[in-house]
């Protein structure tokens, strides 16, 4: 009997990811935050805290739940960023994105730079999806 290896076990992040990062600051008003989110396409955008390092991220969802409880006036990205900044390499695999993403309860990840850990991109269950079809 032979072992079939996942086939996501064999792709790199890099081959599926969305290069580029929507970011936005802490401050930032939920409303201009849902503005930017409609006007890119995206559903998520990464919250920049101190010197503009990824501190947090804002999915649709944590949105749409902050919409639904009080609206977004007067609410702010840190104060609702509720999904973890959870990151991958660009080098590893797509089978272990699929893993953190589980385990973490997340549709996103933060691909970053090894070593520098910048920002190179966003990586969803999406990208996944489509890379396993």
């Amino acid at each position: 009997m032979s072992v079939i290896a996942h086939p996501l076990s064999h792709l790199p992040v890099s081959t599926a990811m969305h290069e580029g990062v929507i970011t936005c600051d802490c401050d930032t008003p939920l409303s201009e935050v849902a503005r930017l989110m409609s006007d890119e396409r995206v559903h998520c955008v990464v919250v920049a805290g101190e010197g503009g390092r990824p501190w947090a991220l804002i999915s649709d969802l944590d949105l749409t739940a902050a919409a639904s409880v009080r609206g977004l006036i007067g609410q702010t990205a840190a104060a609702t960023a509720a999904t973890p900044l959870v990151t991958v390499r660009p080098d590893e695999s797509l089978e272990r994105a699929a893993q953190l993403m589980t385990e973490h309860g997340i549709s996103h990840l933060v691909v970053i730079a090894p070593g520098g850990g910048r920002p190179l991109g966003v990586l969803s269950t999406l990208d996944i999806a489509r890379a396993a079809a």
